[in-house]
């Protein structure tokens, strides 16, 4: 793999495990420096930097809770402090509580929507002072199909999740001016740790896309690594689908 991601630096949040580990190996083989995030598992996110630095990488790990400013600023603050710059923000971090309409509570509901938007909104407004100086700056959000798709029992991460097309756009414009692109990749179903939720287990039929198989982690983290790339710098504003064929809009 070239190393064209060589002395730029990564924040990806929710880097424990499951896609955000996947893409947070991914951009250290490609040469980027990386903070690794979780919430609480120290040792999940010690254990992603090992890995990197196994490779010959470099990597550090912070515990924050994104929906707090002063922790997210910390973040950034610590992001800087080590490495000096930041060049990638990947918001890959969401809380995934099922709940039907009818019975969710107002406190699920605003844990899940301040993950998923607040955090992202939070992390890529304290990173501008510091992505602006690079000319090379990306920021990604992870969304979710079934955001597109509609499924039953997840009220609060559909609503989440297409909140962050929304939010992509208003990025892409308003980091237009500084040449920090921002897009949003929507992976499909991907084999993970915790497994597909009974909600897209149920909207898809138990059917394979079209493609033939589930994705894995690494099928998003390559997109990733292509999008915040010097080959993707037109592209901006972008909500991309990864899925097989299973969505297709």
């Amino acid at each position: 793999m070239d190393l064209d991601l060589a002395d730029r630096v990564a924040i990806v949040t929710g880097s424990a495990r499951n896609i955000g580990r996947a893409i947070a190996l991914r951009l250290a083989k490609a040469g980027a420096r990386i903070v690794v995030t979780a919430l609480q598992s120290r040792e999940a996110a010690q254990k992603v930097v090992d890995e990197i630095r196994a490779e010959g990488g470099d990597a550090i790990s912070v515990l924050a809770d994104l929906r707090q400013p002063a922790q997210v600023s910390a973040l950034v603050a610590a992001t800087i402090e080590h490495f000096g710059r930041l060049d990638i923000v990947v918001n890959n971090a969401a809380v995934r509580r099922e709940a039907n309409l009818a019975t969710v509570s107002y406190e699920d509901w605003r844990d899940v929507l301040s993950v998923i938007l607040d955090g992202s909104f939070l992390l890529t407004q304290a990173a501008i002072p510091y992505l602006k100086n690079s000319d090379c700056a990306s920021v990604i959000n992870i969304g979710g199909m079934t955001a597109h798709l509609g499924a039953p029992d997840r009220v609060s991460i559909l609503t989440g999740k297409i909140g962050l097309v929304g939010l992509t756009r208003a990025f892409a414009h308003d980091l237009a001016l500084y040449g920090i692109t921002a897009n949003c990749v929507v992976p499909g179903l991907i084999n993970t740790v915790r497994g597909e939720s009974a909600s897209v287990a149920l909207y898809s039929g138990g059917k394979l896309p079209p493609i033939g198989r589930r994705g894995v982690p690494d099928d998003i983290a390559t997109l990733v690594h292509y999008l915040v790339g010097p080959g993707a710098r037109y592209i901006t504003g972008q909500t991309i689908h990864a899925n097989g064929g299973g969505y297709m809009p």
